[in-house]
């Protein structure tokens, strides 16, 4: 079984939930991959960003 790591984040009245599973570093939002999703350069980069800083971005 592939262990799930699992976060939730609130805002005011908002809330997102988080699932990372060991894979092969492709990220899928909502069923669609991110580049589909995020149709801006800059909201990938921050998306990204917490994978390229602990070095684990073909990991998740």
């Amino acid at each position: 079984m592939v262990e799930t790591n699992y976060g939730t984040g609130r805002r005011k009245s908002s809330a997102a939930r988080v699932f990372l599973r060991a894979g092969s570093g492709s990220i899928v939002v909502n069923g669609r991959p991110l580049d589909t999703y995020f149709g801006r350069e800059t909201s990938r980069m921050v998306v990204r960003q917490p994978l390229e800083l602990v070095e684990m971005t073909e990991k998740f």
